[in-house]
């Protein structure tokens, strides 16, 4: 008998070629019952691992390879020397003690590598089995180089860490001369010493055929290339699974060492819980209890929210409360409001509602969502169901600029070392898999560019479909050797992790610390869980969403600006949801900067559909996705015709009504189940997730309870179903045909009225506020000079004026100046080329301090030479922020070199002239008079402007085209909606819509007729 101990995944990343299903369905063909998981320090694939490996009958042995070093607080040059070590979890205590030191590798011990030390090992060792080994293990180094005596000492050393028969001598043969060498000394020691041996394939790929797309992924992690001679290189092709008969054949003379490996895998048992939840507990007030803290909460929510009398409002947060606390999820739900209500308190905005967590009356009374689920129909048991266990998940959306804040806090609330954020993994996608090989395969950029751009985009897009739905690509790697090594290469490593980074939102809370539940590591000095989200959940763990929403950002600078200006002090929950003039302006297509309804298509659904109310809204987000895109027609002759829509059976009229008869969200599908069947609310959240899943074998089952009912085994009805409760056969067989073909991509309703609220917030801004709206949404994107430009052309088209840079009136943002009572909107300083952060600050300072600069001359007096260089100044006076002092444009570039030096030189003379009495002082240098220059050409002085800022500002080359422009049926307009149609293409503008500007269309396939 045989078990491979030493097995590196996918997850040693770019080192590993083993994707983990299939290693598996090889170690269950080969006829094992047990494998170990051995990655190079980390354990990113155990859970997976360990899942798999269960459901195949086979033993997982949860481990992984360790760099070991003397002390892993070193940090210095000599600190790249660690060696490898395999530490096996025989029990619960050692996958504790492997995941608590793993995690130090990362945090406190990462050099190079993430490195744990002896001291570390030793203080850890319980519960672990040691194998020596690679030749990177300390043994086999030390013999290799001579040093017999302290190889015995070493093994020495790990069998008093470990104790004798747990620590056992590694040995390999993959044919390298290194091997070789050291095998008959590991063979002596462990006989002289009474080690027992333990024979392993250091495996890194599944097929002896794998060890080229090995090679790859090796040159892919170093940078390599295939032909270098140079690269870090396997030097065999013996790393794969091996079968137990090929092993017996490498160590024919050692069949203990074979068989060692099964005894040490049957020691091994660490099991995985995936029923228990570990929930953090709330931090309470004294004298009383979670429960009666969160009904306490909800109360006062509720008498802000509703009428005492309001019966159906009570009735519902009575059962939702009843829900949460059966389920066991009170402190869940006081955690959230916790944290909403620190940000809330702080200035910090906060989404109304994002995914099903909307439809909770409860987190509405909690404050935690801003939408009446009863006014709109949503459903609780869509997110939280009694009938399906499974943890709630409430996303919250933060502004993007201070959502780190909230972070902090909980971080403060609960201890640091019992919150972390989540890693997630970066993988080799089609188009970034045959880039990578070809680099690697030593194609050159524009071969393997060529080869990329026929890949179709698609975030589900992969090789194999690739090749059966483009006829080009597939004649490439059927007539091209070249392409198709490079394709058959890419396919045996797409998918794979390439590296590991931070989830943009994903925060783990745990009642005791985390790495008492899961291994860490960091990513840019954050520090993570090793495991992604998904894996996390499985455990039971808490998992939360903290999401930075840049439109809130939006919103609340926003909202700064009307304030700043004068106007009213504002929230975004004072925005009403009915104006009318917002109404108006989204039915005419102008949705620039509102949130979710830019693109060119949805403009022009929304010009046809004409939305009246918020309602509309919600509608007009959930259908305009791949899809419910089909229904559109339908609603549109609904919504101007409603006396045309029909309803197969009079119970959908109240359900449908306000989709004007199309099935448009999931809560449809629960009520049409609930209504005409008489499922429960939970039970139909199951049957909508089936549908939904399609699940065939559970909605053959459903269309016959949904149809006809189902009895109980008593006799008594569990399921009256469509027929008993008076519709046809007919008419219930074609609702769940049509439900079904629906429920694979309806929309969440909640999440759906989340982001109408947000869009209509927006808009409102827009309407009513449109300077300090664009302002904002320019400040949003001051990294995207396209899309500053576009809202240029916007301000332009809309008469609102746009001001440039102002060294006496700017800030470092864009901002709103009112003159003769109109709203401007001004450029901030950071727009500009070369101005720091410092210098702008410097400026801004000094203008608070001393009031406005009086001329180019008072501006160099008063700044510091060490926070504005002369490439600063230059830019800011081309930018057109001197445009107020004294003189024009080309005077002062003709002169500000000459006044900075002359300043330097006398503040230069003043302090020598202090540090010496009788030193002589050149106090008075005169400053150079401006030139009898005359300004610049209007073309000159725009060039200048978009060589600095990137856009022009003060007006636009082709302004004089402005009216021939407009008419031309492609313009940037045209153009952003054919990107955001066809992102694959290549397509980039300036945002020059309805005026022109440079547009840079690159023709390739796939493109509509009409372009």
């Amino acid at each position: 008998m045989f078990a491979h101990l030493h097995m590196h995944t996918e997850y040693s990343l770019l080192d590993g070629a083993s994707r983990i299903e299939p290693l598996l369905d090889k170690i269950q063909a080969l006829g094992m019952t047990h494998c170990a998981i051995t990655d190079h320090g980390a354990m990113y694939g155990v859970v997976d691992f360990y899942q798999q490996a269960l459901k195949r009958g086979i033993h997982p042995v949860i481990g992984c390879e360790v760099y070991i070093c003397k002390d892993l607080t070193d940090k210095s040059s000599g600190a790249r020397d660690y060696s490898h070590l395999i530490l096996l979890c025989e029990n619960q205590k050692g996958y504790e003690n492997l995941i608590y030191m793993v995690s130090r590798g990362f945090v406190d011990g990462f050099y190079y590598k993430p490195r744990i030390d002896y001291s570390l090992l030793a203080e850890r060792h319980e519960g672990l089995i040691g194998l020596s080994a690679c030749i990177s293990g300390d043994i086999p180094s030390l013999l290799l180089d001579g040093r017999e005596h302290d190889a015995r000492a070493m093994a020495q050393k790990y069998l008093d860490i470990f104790g004798r028969g747990n620590f056992f001598i590694e040995i390999q043969d993959h044919g390298l001369e290194n091997q070789k060498r050291v095998l008959p000394g590991l063979i002596d020691l462990a006989r002289e010493m009474e080690i027992p041996l333990v024979a392993t394939n250091d495996c890194h790929y599944i097929n002896r055929e794998d060890a080229q797309a090995q090679e790859v992924l090796m040159c892919i992690q170093t940078g390599k290339t295939l032909g270098d001679e140079k690269r870090m290189r396997m030097e065999c092709d013996e790393m794969f699974v091996k079968s137990e008969a090929e092993m017996r054949e490498v160590f024919p003379n050692l069949p203990e060492a074979l068989e060692n490996t099964v005894k040490i895998a049957e020691r091994c048992h660490v099991e995985f819980d995936f029923k228990t939840t570990h929930l953090p507990r709330f931090p309470l007030p004294e004298g009383t209890t979670a429960k009666d803290y969160l009904r306490s909460l909800c109360e006062e929510g509720f008498k802000r929210h509703y009428a005492p009398d309001r019966q159906d409002a009570r009735e519902r947060l009575d059962y939702e409360l009843s829900v949460i606390e059966r389920m066991g999820y009170v402190d869940y739900f006081l955690i959230v409001w916790d944290y909403v209500n620190f940000a809330k308190k702080n200035g910090i905005l906060v989404g109304p509602g994002r995914g099903s967590g909307a439809g909770s009356l409860a987190c509405y009374c909690l404050d935690i969502t801003a939408i009446d689920p009863l006014k709109y129909d949503l459903l609780f048991e869509r997110f939280l169901n009694p009938e399906r266990v499974s943890m709630p998940d409430l996303d919250i959306d933060f502004d993007y600029e201070r959502r780190g804040e909230v972070i902090d806090y909980v971080a403060r609330r609960y201890g640091a070392d019992h919150v972390s954020q989540i890693i997630t993994f970066g993988t080799m996608a089609a188009k970034a898999v045959v880039r990578d090989v070809g680099r690697v395969l030593d194609m050159s950029y524009a071969e393997t560019d060529a080869v990329a751009k026929m890949i179709p985009f698609a975030l589900d897009m992969t090789l194999d479909k690739a090749l059966s739905i483009n006829s080009e690509f597939k004649a490439a790697y059927d007539n091209d050797e070249r392409v198709k090594k490079l394709v058959d290469t890419a396919r045996k490593l797409e998918g794979m992790p390439r590296h590991a980074s931070t989830h943009a939102a994903g925060v783990l809370i745990t009642s005791r610390p985390v790495y008492e539940y899961v291994p860490l590591q960091t990513n840019d000095g954050v520090v993570t869980t090793q495991f992604p989200k998904d894996t996390l959940e499985h455990l039971g763990l808490l998992k939360m969403d903290f999401l930075g929403l840049r439109t809130l950002t939006v919103i609340g600078d926003t909202l700064a600006m009307i304030e700043q200006g004068g106007g009213p002090r504002m929230t975004p929950e004072d925005i009403p949801m009915d104006d009318k003039g917002v109404f108006d302006m989204i039915s005419e297509g102008d949705t620039d900067g509102i949130f979710q309804m830019e693109g060119g298509g949805m403009r022009a659904f929304l010009a046809n559909m004409k939305p009246a109310c918020f309602e509309d809204i919600i509608a007009a987000i959930s259908l305009y996705r791949p899809g419910p895109m089909e229904s559109i027609p339908r609603f549109i002759a609904g919504k101007q015709k409603p006396e045309t829509v029909k309803y197969l059976h009079p119970k959908l009229k109240p359900i449908l009504d306000v989709t004007y008869g199309c099935m448009v969200y999931q809560e449809q599908v629960m009520q049409i189940v609930r209504d005409l069947a008489g499922y429960s609310m939970g039970r139909s959240d199951l049957v909508r997730r089936a549908m939904a899943k399609k699940k065939h074998d559970v909605m053959a089952q459903e269309k016959e309870y949904f149809i006809h009912g189902k009895l109980n085994p008593d006799g008594s009805i569990d399921v009256p179903g469509a027929v008993r409760r008076g519709v046809s056969e007919q008419v219930a067989e074609h609702l769940f045909e049509e439900m079904t073909a629906f429920a694979s991509y309806a929309f969440n309703k909640p999440h759906a009225a989340g982001y109408a609220v947000v869009a209509l917030q927006t808009a409102w801004l827009k309407v009513h506020y449109p300077a300090q709206f664009m302002a904002a949404m320019m400040n949003s994107f001051t990294d995207n000079t396209d899309k500053v430009a576009f809202y240029i052309q916007y301000l332009r088209r809309k008469g609102i004026p746009l001001l440039p840079p102002d060294i006496n009136r700017s800030g470092e943002k864009f901002s709103v100046d009112v003159q003769d009572g109109v709203s401007a909107v001004r450029f901030g300083l950071g727009a500009v080329k070369n101005v720091g952060t410092n210098a702008i600050a410097a400026i801004v300072q000094e203008v608070k301090r001393g009031g406005f600069f009086a001329d180019l001359y008072d501006f160099a007096e008063r700044v510091s030479c060490e926070q504005m260089t002369k490439r600063t100044v230059e830019c800011l006076i081309k930018s057109g922020a001197f445009d107020t002092l004294p003189g024009n444009r080309a005077q002062k570039l003709a002169v500000f070199e000459g006044v900075m030096d002359g300043v330097s030189k006398r503040k230069k003379s003043v302090i020598e002239g202090q540090l010496s009495l009788f030193g002589e002082m050149d106090v008075d240098v005169p400053p150079p008079p401006l030139p009898d220059l005359k300004e610049l050409p209007p073309k000159a002085l725009l060039d200048m402007e978009k060589e600095v800022t990137g856009v022009y500002i003060t007006g636009h080359p082709l302004d004089e085209f402005r009216e021939e422009l407009s008419q031309l049926e492609v313009n940037a307009g045209f153009l952003s909606s054919l990107a955001e149609e066809y992102p694959d293409k290549g397509l980039s503008f300036d945002g020059i819509r309805h005026v022109g500007g440079s547009v840079r269309l690159h023709r390739g396939a796939g493109f509509p007729a009409r372009v």
